[in-house]
């Protein structure tokens, strides 16, 4: 999609035949591109694969039959994360479940084994300049590793479905006296759908439900499937109350399974849905403005739903405090000329499982937490639920409750 702009400028100059040509060449760069990609990433994913083995059953001299075991074990939980995403878009949900759990559950124990393993080759390099590395050394090694990543595992798991409340004072300028104290619940990338489900959804409303909060703020990501997979999973968000209202803009995962369509289930939920709109809360005569766009990623699906900052506030009354919702705190380098005081986004996941929160700083400005990007004072939650692994391995999940103060 990258090349999108470069084809509407050709075919604005180059006539109907010109513009026939690249439009059939797009879908098969795009393709090719693809192909590439899942070429490369199958090899790496395989290579890591053989290096686990050979690192955890070959080196540490398991004894046959376990040995063969072990690597039977190890390449048919590699075909597991194939299955559980094709299954997931191909079967019927009382099948594809069970093939999701698998394969996420391996995809968490892979990255936590990868990183283990990797760590204690170093270990062992600058331990050779010392003495002499033999196969008990080797033995040990696989221990400690397991004896590693089997706990952190079963305490990510668990923490994983019970979300902390997180509490953020808020330092705005110029804030109305009568909006001193004004608490906004946000939740964000919750990932309803996979792994998550109604008893989830029902979790989340509840810890929502009891800050009583003035607002409640959804910055995308609420699910991971269509809306007539999920419809009956994500009933329980209809219970999310704020005093103000419950407001809900899109993240990218809408896009992969219906973007307008999760617009109109937010709405039918009634939920306040942000469509590079705002809406104006008042309080003893003063005004407070909150608004929302679409992700970035939404123009790529529909030229209606690129957002724009500029156009959500249109209107908005002068001198009021704006709070924007976006989904991805990289949004903020696109709001830097247009004034505003609180950017809540999510998107990161703090990078969920150890040591990936490393990886999030290739693609976005900030982990998490509260920063000010490009000028905008924005707060980028660690999301409430998880997407794939069913773990979190450091960045613990979270309903934050942000509390609005008059900076000094």
């Amino acid at each position: 999609m990258a090349e999108t702009p470069e084809v509407a400028e050709t075919m604005s100059s180059d006539g109907p035949e010109t513009r026939q040509a690249t439009l059939n060449d797009v879908p098969v760069l795009l393709f090719i591109r693809g192909l590439a990609f899942l070429t490369v990433m199958m090899g790496l994913v395989v290579s890591l694969h053989w290096y686990l083995g050979a690192r955890l059953i070959r080196d540490a001299g398991l004894a046959e039959p376990f040995a063969a075991a072990g690597w039977t074990a190890l390449w048919v939980a590699f075909g597991s994360i194939f299955g559980g995403f094709i299954g997931g878009r191909l079967l019927p949900r009382s099948v594809a479940r069970p093939l999701q759990w698998i394969g996420f559950l391996w995809m968490g124990a892979f990255g936590l084994l990868i990183s283990a393993t990797g760590l204690s080759d170093l270990v062992l390099l600058v331990a050779r300049q010392f003495t002499t590395v033999d196969a008990t050394w080797l033995q040990w090694r696989a221990i400690a590793v397991m004896g590693v990543v089997v706990p952190a595992l079963a305490y990510g798991f668990v923490v994983a479905r019970a979300p902390a409340i997180k509490r953020v004072t808020v330092p705005i300028k110029n804030l109305p006296k009568a909006f001193e104290g004004y608490r906004i619940a946000q939740i964000s990338d919750v990932h309803i759908g996979e792994t998550l489900t109604k008893a989830f959804a029902q979790q989340v409303t509840d810890t929502v439900n009891s800050l009583k909060p003035d607002a409640v703020a959804v910055t995308g990501d609420l699910i991971d499937g269509s809306v007539a997979k999920l419809k009956s999973e994500v009933a329980p968000l209809a219970g999310l109350r704020g005093r103000d209202g419950v407001f809900y803009v899109t993240g990218n995962h809408e896009y992969y399974h219906g973007g307008s369509s999760w617009e109109a289930e937010g709405a039918r939920l009634g939920m306040t849905v942000l469509h590079n709109t705002h809406v104006v809360v008042t309080r003893d005569g003063e005004q407070l403005v909150i608004g929302g766009v679409p992700d970035v990623e939404g123009g790529r699906f529909s030229a209606q739903h690129e957002p724009d900052a500029a156009k959500t506030f249109e209107g908005a009354p002068v001198g009021a405090p704006r709070v924007l919702l976006a989904h991805q705190p990289r949004f903020a380098k696109r709001v830097k000329d247009t004034r505003v005081d609180l950017m809540l986004s999510g998107h990161t996941h703090g990078g969920q499982i150890f040591p990936f929160m490393f990886f999030v700083k290739l693609q976005q400005p900030v982990i998490g937490g509260f920063e000010t990007l490009w000028g905008v004072p924005t707060y980028t939650s660690n999301g409430t639920g998880y997407w794939g692994p069913p773990f979190r391995v450091g960045p613990r999940g979270e309903v934050t409750e942000l509390t609005l103060v008059r900076a000094a």
